[in-house]
């Protein structure tokens, strides 16, 4: 198995703690020069991704791999969110992590409550993300269609069939002008717990495919 070098730490964002944990490509290894930041929902955080092998797979893939644990929440519960829940963060948020963390060029993973720090970072002025992951985020609703439409970013939607919040956030992303949709079957809201192997894939071909 191709190596990988994992790490953990904090980020000071907007004055605040922010905990983070990191997989690299290991030695002998090419870096494919994208990094990809992995946010999460209410109930989970990084660990998410370190328990499912996301962060393993993108690092053994080529990719830097970052999960963060988003204010108030898994090991970052002493930082404030910068909006209530279900309120539109400002861009500002994650441009500030995206600059503690020196990601570089960024692809952006996005389920569930994270859709309220991805979507008007996605959607603000001169916005460079290299790719767009979003799995049934919410607060898809508050962004207009001329913002949606706006945006230049690659952006593969994600949800899993038996998730009615999946049909819900399509029909506001799918007027995002460079998307594609890959429908998990048989899953649920967290459809990459459901079906891990088929969540791994289609993510790597997607992000295999933005170089």
């Amino acid at each position: 198995m191709t190596s990988v070098q994992s790490s953990e730490g904090t980020i000071s964002v907007q004055g605040q703690k922010l905990f983070y944990r990191e997989a690299r490509p290991g030695s002998g290894q090419t870096p494919r020069g994208l990094s990809v930041l992995l946010l999460h929902g209410i109930r989970f955080s990084s660990d998410t991704w370190l328990k499912l092998g996301t962060l393993d797979k993108l690092a053994q893939a080529g990719y830097r791999a970052v999960g963060i644990d988003l204010p108030g929440l898994g090991h970052s519960k002493e930082a404030v969110a910068p909006t209530p829940i279900g309120e539109l963060a400002p861009s500002s948020f994650l441009q500030a992590v995206l600059e503690a963390l020196e990601l570089g060029s960024t692809a952006l993973v996005s389920p569930s409550l994270s859709g309220m720090y991805s979507l008007p970072f996605l959607t603000a002025p001169g916005s460079h993300l290299c790719g767009y992951v979003p799995i049934a985020p919410i607060c898809t609703d508050k962004v207009s269609p001329a913002d949606y439409g706006r945006v230049k970013t690659p952006t593969l939607i994600v949800y899993g069939d038996q998730d009615p919040m999946g049909e819900s956030s399509l029909k506001h992303l799918q007027q995002l002008p460079n998307h594609q949709v890959m429908v998990m079957v048989g899953a649920g809201h967290p459809c990459y717990l459901d079906s891990p192997d088929e969540w791994h894939s289609g993510l790597l071909n997607f992000l295999n495919g933005l170089s």
